[in-house]
């Protein structure tokens, strides 16, 4: 398991990326100001990542709540594994308190799985889908810029 990401769940994202990219001077090497996902390189391997509060919202089963509302995630602690589906089965085993099990975001071009420390923050491990289950759209992008896992 390897650090990946601080992912912040953000809900104006063009501002949060402006921000990231004009005041803090971090280049992006996927997204822009559209969204809803930006990775901005902070160290070695790590990065700071933007997203959309509303769509992860949808995949951690949080919608019910109004988006600003103060149980909604404000970040997610992003961590990359060989083997989404094993490292489920194995922390599961363990009394890992999971939100939802593996499951593929072509969108999001991962196999990931959410689940909650003891304190309710919310993490999230992935394995990153071959690139043929990539939605169209992702596909199009310029390959330059999209992280290869």
């Amino acid at each position: 398991m390897e650090m990946y990401s601080v992912r912040l769940l953000v809900q104006d994202f063009g501002a949060c990326f402006r921000f990231y990219r004009d005041v803090i001077g971090l280049a992006p090497v996927w997204g822009d100001e559209a969204g809803p996902y930006a990775d901005f390189p902070a160290g070695d391997e790590t990065m700071i990542s933007l997203f959309s509060r509303d769509l992860m919202a949808e995949a951690v089963g949080t919608t019910d709540l109004p988006s600003a509302a103060r149980e909604q995630d404000r970040f997610v602690v992003v961590l990359q594994v060989d083997d989404v589906d094993a490292v489920h089965k194995r922390l599961a085993e363990k009394g890992a308190d999971f939100v939802n099990g593996p499951k593929d975001y072509p969108a999001w071009t991962i196999r990931a799985a959410h689940l909650r420390d003891p304190d309710g923050n919310l993490l999230e491990l992935f394995s990153p889908l071959a690139r043929q289950q990539w939605t169209e759209e992702v596909e199009q992008k310029d390959p330059q810029t999209v992280i290869q896992g």
